[in-house]
C-alpha cells in the first residue's frame, strides 16, 4: 500500500476518511490543519498542498486527493478496501456509490446553511424530507448497503454527528444506525484521537 499521510480538523467531514483507514487497518500518518493559520502541525502551508482550503485531504505517494466520497471510493480500491466496500463491479458496489453522492449533495451540504444560522426553514425542512427517507430505510436494513459495514456508512455517520450543534433531532431508526456505528472500535478510537468524545 502507498504512503498516505490524511489531512484533518477534528470533527468536519475529514472524520469520514479517518474511520475508514482505521476500520481498514491502513498504515497512515495525520497531520492536524489549524482552522485558522491554514498550517499544519508539520508546519505546512495547507492552502499551497490543496487550494480548496478544506479537509479532508489524502496525501498519496506526494499526490493530493481530496473530497470525502472520492477519498472513499480510492481507499476501497487500496489493501483492506474489502472491509470498507463491497467488491467492485457489483451492484452493491455502485448502491454504496449512489449513497455516498447522496450523503455528499443532499445531507453534506444541507447542514452548511444550519451552521451559518439560515433564517430560511426550507433548509431544515429539506434535511428532515432526507432524514425521514434514510428512517425508513433503516427500518428493514442496519446498514446503507446490505448488511455490511461500507464506507457510505462512514460518511452518513460523520454528518450526522454534526445534528445536535444544529439542533436536529434524529429520527429513531437513525439515531439507532448512529449508536450502531459510534460503538465500532475504529470509529471510537477515532472519536478519542480527535477528542470527540
Amino acid at each position: 500500500m502507498p504512503a498516505m499521510k490524511l489531512f484533518y480538523v477534528p470533527g468536519t467531514c475529514s472524520v469520514n476518511p479517518h474511520i475508514l483507514l482505521r476500520e481498514m487497518g491502513a498504515d497512515f500518518q495525520l497531520d492536524k490543519v489549524d482552522r485558522a493559520t491554514k498550517k499544519t502541525e508539520a508546519g505546512l502551508d495547507y492552502n499551497e498542498l490543496n487550494p480548496k482550503s478544506y479537509v479532508p485531504a489524502l496525501e498519496v505517494d506526494g499526490t493530493i486527493l481530496t473530497e470525502g466520497a472520492a477519498i472513499s471510493m480510492y481507499l476501497a480500491d487500496q489493501k483492506g478496501g474489502e472491509k470498507i466496500a463491497p467488491k467492485a463491479g457489483t451492484m452493491d458496489r455502485y448502491k454504496m456509490q449512489e449513497w455516498l453522492v447522496f450523503v455528499a449533495t443532499e445531507l453534506h451540504k444541507s447542514y452548511g446553511p444550519l451552521f451559518r444560522k439560515s433564517p430560511d426553514p426550507a433548509f431544515r425542512e429539506n434535511l428532515m424530507k432526507r432524514l425521514a427517507l434514510l428512517d425508513k430505510h433503516f427500518d428493514t436494513h442496519q446498514f446503507l448497503v446490505g448488511e455490511k459495514f461500507s464506507a457510505a456508512d462512514s460518511y452518513l455517520f460523520t454528518v450526522l454527528r454534526w445534528s445536535p450543534r444544529v439542533e436536529v433531532v434524529l429520527p429513531a431508526n437513525v439515531q439507532k444506525f448512529f449508536d450502531r456505528i459510534k460503538a465500532r472500535p475504529a470509529v471510537a478510537k477515532v472519536l478519542e484521537v480527535e477528542g470527540l468524545n
